[in-house]
């Protein structure tokens, strides 16, 4: 090259890349796929990653053409107890993501719900949407409803508008309601912005709650409603325009990669 020129562009992008925004599986496992012959490209088997691809129709994997790659997705789905939000545990406990429908392909979640919450679970194929739902500057409340042991006081939950700080970690804002008292339980409702990790335990347990039932209701504009356990609704295109606006064409032209 000579002194003072600039490289030439970059022409496409890594063939695992492609595979992994198509929701097959992730870039490491797609590199996986690749050495093991799994790949083709133009109908030719491909022996290493090491491969720049202009147009994701070339590919394909284990003899099938590469799923449309262009557009980002996003499913609701209900959460039941004593699944947990990872895609592999050491222990071997049930996952939420081994008993999804095969067509979705690779998702990840928006968030997290931990082992024994149950309730709405946000789930893309897409991480850049995922952190763009997650962010705290969204304004998204993160509704609950919660089965607490113990007998709440009003001016107690009311604090909660204030934020508190549990343990060193400074927690915003909750807006916190009885719904019900029964006998030595209550049912609450509770509306946060952000949602750390396990924050509505921790947070009502400073309070002398104990939590012994967690169901999310909603995320933002997206509402549980009457979907069952265990059942998963992608999300109308259209909805997800109205409430993302050109941040989800950034997303959709970035996963289609280079004109």
């Amino acid at each position: 090259m000579p002194a003072g020129a600039s490289p030439a562009p970059k022409a496409g992008e890594r063939l695992a890349k492609w595979i992994a925004r198509a929701g097959l599986c992730s870039r490491r496992e797609a590199e996986r796929w690749i050495l093991a012959g799994r790949v083709a490209v133009d109908g030719a088997a491909v022996a290493s990653p090491a491969l720049d691809i202009d147009d994701p129709a070339r590919i394909a994997v284990d003899g099938r053409p590469l799923p449309g790659a262009d557009k980002a997705r996003l499913w609701r789905y209900h959460k039941p107890r004593g699944l947990l939000v990872s895609h592999r545990d050491p222990q071997g406990r049930p996952t939420v993501f081994q008993g999804l429908p095969a067509e979705l392909g690779r998702v990840i979640s928006v968030g997290r719900l931990d082992f024994n919450s149950e309730g709405l679970l946000l789930l893309t194929n897409d991480g850049a949407l995922a952190r763009r739902l997650e962010l705290p500057e969204t304004g998204w409340a993160r509704r609950y409803r919660v089965r607490v042991h113990g007998k709440p006081e009003a001016a107690a939950l009311e604090r909660l508008a204030q934020g508190v700080r549990v343990g060193g970690i400074a927690y915003g804002p909750i807006k916190a309601a009885l719904e019900r008292q029964q006998g030595s339980n209550a049912w609450l409702t509770l509306s946060l912005a952000e949602g750390k990790n396990r924050e509505v335990r921790k947070v009502l347990e400073a309070q002398g709650l104990f939590v012994n039932r967690l169901i999310r209701t909603a995320y933002g504009p997206f509402q549980l409603g009457q979907l069952e356990p265990g059942a998963v609704e992608e999300v109308n295109r259209k909805v997800l325009k109205e409430q993302l606006g050109a941040a989800l064409g950034a997303i959709d032209a970035h996963r289609r990669g280079p004109a």
